[in-house]
């Protein structure tokens, strides 16, 4: 495989990966919310993503993908609403272990991620084009 195909299948990679990552990120933003309903019960928990290495024997580099999504196992937070079911006879009820600060902070960071992966292969087309453009004249 030529260098070019290389490059653009190791970003295409990424892009997968950060999209997973991306995905995690906004399920964790959509339950942070997720109260216990019982007593008893635990609240949403965070869920983190995951990278490793893998080597493409077919492109011959080494690719990014996801690993396994593993929970956050930080405390979660209590919160007194009395009313709530899940409230114990303290009338505090546990919140889920997920921060919007940390979640945009891990959003941007990713977003990032993906933009440069998507800048890769643009910039390895334009370069393919041009080549060929050469080759042309």
């Amino acid at each position: 495989m030529d260098e070019l195909k290389q490059t653009a299948a190791i970003a295409t990679s990424g892009l997968k990966a950060q999209t997973e990552r991306l995905r995690t990120i906004a399920q964790n933003m959509a339950n942070a919310d997720s109260m216990a309903e019982r007593q008893g019960e635990d609240p949403y928990r965070r869920r983190v993503v995951t990278f490793k290495s893998v080597m493409d024997r077919e492109v011959g580099a080494e690719m990014v993908r996801t690993g396994r999504v593993r929970e956050d196992m930080s405390a979660f937070t209590r919160k007194y609403d009395p009313s709530h079911p899940g409230a114990d006879a303290e009338g505090y009820v546990l919140a889920p272990n997920v921060n919007p600060m940390v979640e945009m902070m891990d959003m941007r960071e990713a977003q990032r991620s993906y933009e440069a992966n998507l800048n890769v292969i643009t910039a390895t087309r334009e370069m393919t084009r041009n080549t060929l453009e050469l080759l042309r004249s």
